[in-house]
This record gives C-alpha cells, sequence and structure tokens, in this order.
C-alpha cells in the first residue's frame, strides 16, 4: 500500500523531481532503520515514496522507540538494515570506529559545504575516525531542531512598549528595564523528575557559544578542555546571571530548580504576567495553555549573540543524521536523494521538519512559525550539536544535570564545573 498520506500538501516542486524518474533501481528494495513512531514515520515514509517513484525501488522503514539499543543488536547479529537515523552523532561515531558504517559518496562533503547553511558545520558533525583513525564523512544531517529561542507573549511586550532585542547585550538592557518597570522578565524551570537540570545544560551550551569561538565548545564537549576551564565558569556564571538573580526569575531563584519545566513558560500567559520571556527549545509550544496560538497569543526571537564578542549567530539544536550500515546501490542513491529540495520541502509541507538545506523553498512549510523558526536555522553562522547529548551518558546525562541543580541552589560555578570534571575523569 502506497504511502501518500501527506504527498498532496507538496509544493509543485515535488511533482517536477517526478518528471526525471527512469526506475533504474527496479526490483531493489532499501531496509531503512531509525527512531520516528507515526506521526513522524508516516511524514519521512511520504518522502520515501518520492524515492520509490523515480527510482522504482521499494523503501522499507522500520521505526523503534528503542531504536539505539536496537541497531546494535543488528549489526552486531548481521542483520543490519541498509540505512540508520541516528537521533545523536555519538552512537554514529562509536560505530564508525567499530568499522560498521561506510563512508558517504565522494563529494559529499563539498556538497554539503555549499549547500547547507553553516555547511562546514554539518560536514564536522557527521565526520568520525573510522577503524584506523582516519577521519571520513558518515552522516548526512536531515531533520534538525533549533533550541537558541526566546518565546514572548507579544501582547505583553505591545502593552509594555518593549522591542525585541537584537543583540545580548541589548536583552540584558530589556532584562533589566523589566525590572524597573517593576516586573518580572524571565520564567526559568528546571524540574524534569529523574532528569532534572536539563534545561539549565541548554543554557550553558547556548551561552558556551555566545562567548567563545565553536571550537572551545567542540574541545570542551569532548573535554580535550577541562571541565572547569575558566571559559566554562564564564558561561555557566552568564547563566546564573539570569537564573540565580532574584529579580529576573518568576519565584526567585530558589524556585528555578524545583519549577517542571513544562509549568515554567505558563507565567508569561496570566494576567498580569509573571514574567516576560521564556527561553526554550522549539517543543515548548506543546505546554503553553491550551488555545495559545503561535504567533498570535505567543511568539519567539533568536536567543541573540553578544555583540561585542563579534561570534556571528550560532545556533543550538539537534537533528538527525542518515548513515550507511549496509551498503549497496539502493543505500547510496536513497543519501542522494536526500540531498534534493523536494524530499525536504516534502516534509516541510507535512509539518515538524526544519531543514539547513539553502535550496529548499521555505513556501513549502505548513504554518508560518515553522517557516520563520527555520530562518533562524539558515541564517546561523555556526550550528553545534547540543553538548550533553555528544558527552558520555554519565556526565551529559547524569553530574552536568545535577551540577546545574547545586549551582542555582547556590554553589559556586568553581566547585560545580570541577565536581562535573572529577566524575568525567573517573570514567577514564
Amino acid at each position: 500500500m502506497k504511502r501518500s498520506l501527506y504527498i498532496g500538501v507538496a509544493t509543485a516542486a515535488l511533482t517536477a523531481g517526478l518528471a526525471h524518474a527512469d526506475g533504474h533501481l527496479a526490483g531493489e528494495t532499501i531496509t531503512v532503520a531509525g527512531p520516528w513512531l507515526s506521526p513522524e514515520a508516516d511524514r519521512v515514509e511520504a518522502v520515501f515514496d518520492l524515492f520509490e517513484e523515480q527510482t522504482g525501488a521499494t523503501v522499507t522503514y522500520v521505526g523503534s522507540d528503542s531504536f539505539e539499543s536496537q541497531i546494535v543488536i543488528d549489526i552486531e547479529g548481521g542483520s543490519a538494515p541498509n540505512l540508520a537515523v541516528f537521533p545523536q552523532p555519538g552512537l554514529a561515531a562509536d560505530l564508525a570506529a567499530q568499522g560498521h558504517l561506510t563512508p558517504l559518496a565522494e563529494g559529499s562533503a563539498d556538497w554539503i559545504r555549499e549547500n547547507y547553511a553553516a555547511g562546514q558545520s554539518w560536514v564536522d558533525l557527521g565526520t568520525y575516525a573510522d577503524a584506523t583513525g582516519a577521519d571520513q564523512l558518515y552522516g548526512m544531517f536531515f531533520r534538525v531542531s533549533v533550541k537558541s529561542l526566546v518565546w514572548y507573549s507579544p501582547e505583553n511586550f505591545e502593552d509594555a512598549g518593549y522591542e525585541i532585542p537584537e543583540t545580548m547585550e541589548e536583552l540584558i538592557a530589556l532584562s533589566d528595564q523589566i525590572v524597573a518597570d517593576g516586573e518580572t522578565p524571565w520564567c526559568i524551570g528546571l524540574g524534569s523528575g529523574a532528569a532534572t537540570g536539563w534545561p539549565a545544560t541548554d543554557w550553558v551550551e547556548d551561552l558556551m557559544l555566545r562567548t567563545q569561538e565553536p571550537s572551545v565548545y567542540d574541545d570542551w564537549v569532548s573535554n580535550d578542555m577541562p571541565f572547569n576551564d575558566p571559559k566554562v565558569i564564564e558561561a555557566v556564571e552568564t547563566f546564573g546571571m539570569f537564573a540565580r538573580n532574584d529579580d529576573y526569575v518568576a519565584g526567585g531563584a530558589a524556585g528555578v530548580a524545583s519549577t517542571d519545566f513544562r509549568d515554567s513558560p505558563k507565567g508569561m500567559f496570566d494576567s498580569p504576567p509573571q514574567c516576560y520571556m521564556h527561553r526554550q527549545a522549539s517543543f515548548i509550544p506543546a505546554f503553553f495553555p491550551e488555545g495559545t496560538v503561535v504567533g498570535e497569543d505567543a511568539d519567539f526571537f533568536y536567543f541573540p549573540a553578544f555583540e561585542e564578542k563579534d561570534l556571528g549567530k550560532p545556533v543550538l539544536g539537534a537533528g538527525t543524521l542518515f548513515a550507511i550500515t549496509n551498503e549497496s546501490e539502493g543505500a547510496h542513491a536513497l543519501v542522494e536523494f536526500l540531498r534534493s529540495p523536494e524530499a525536504h520541502e516534502s516534509w516541510m509541507a507535512a509539518g515538524g521538519f526544519l531543514s539547513p538545506h539553502l535550496g529548499a523553498d521555505l513556501s513549502s512549510f505548513e504554518s508560518d512559525a515553522e517557516r520563520a523558526v527555520n530562518e533562524i536555522l539558515l541564517n546561523a553562522t555556526t550550528f553545534r550539536f547540543d553538548g550533553s547529548d555528544l558527552m558520555p551518558g554519565g556526565i551529559g546525562a547524569g553530574t552536568f544535570w545535577t551540577g546545574m541543580v547545586d549551582y542555582v541552589g547556590g554553589a559556586s560555578a568553581e566547585d560545580v564545573t570541577t565536581s562535573i570534571q572529577e566524575s568525567w575523569d573517573a570514567l577514564k
């Protein structure tokens, strides 16, 4: 049965691509494994439909909510799919080092540099050492997310006469102005059950990219630079300038760690507002009050960089990458197809998709809000993957989380970062 649920809403550019169909892969089946379940699975399968129409191949996709463990089992058992969709580069890098991935075709890195915004960033994120220690490009990113966003209520801003800040200096000045007006600028919550603390790691990662060169961020994430380096301490303390300031945070600094991240933005919609801004990734509207319309009741702007640092427009986010785990002609052809604008436009039209592809038609997006987020992505001078997701689990999903809770509770940045570094040393 054809998976055509979302094709009908795609733009004319998609149909134009089908004119080049030649059926050269007729009879070949290409297997793909990934983390997407419905509705994402339906949407990526609609993309694969386009490829099938053009090539005659059959693409079989299997999604799993335990993808990370299942792909290892399949590879070790000799039943690897042709392609795997990795939600984090770390596992792909491990498998590449073990000789389980096939490098992408020659010229792939040049294509990414030329056709993706901040292209070198995407090349770097998909490049890993092989079994001999030589670097190879193994992964192509397809579907990403953006975390460098500040949410606000346009009505609240208009009533107070506030304007969207374009630099970090202006954002701090706006925060001070809101305090001077007797109001509270920020809602921040770190609560997330067993994962309490993770929203603070996003803040620190964003601030690392706004206070240091991207190479410093990379050294920090890999621990080539110690976690307690003064550069990291600076980023943590910059976060503290927001989160440990009673005047800046709804409920005061003492409430930051105990406020659930899902509840923290709701203060923007109180009357009078309990806060005016909330820094969080593009998923957060799911936790806004029922009936909130993005673009009307709530909107967002880019979490700006320091003008004085002159570091461009860095963007923090995450994403999924396709890598070849069982080489075939069809596997390489599918990766090639995923470079086409129509592959990106198909999912754009279905919703829940962002792309750094410079050639994709932004009119394909189903909503103005997603289009605006994607424009932030396209304007990025640097893109970096969520750092805690790249660190060892015991750090990125362990002592980094708990350390940030300790920090907002009053511990010094020096003590917290030193404790995190000590836990990293214990893994070596």
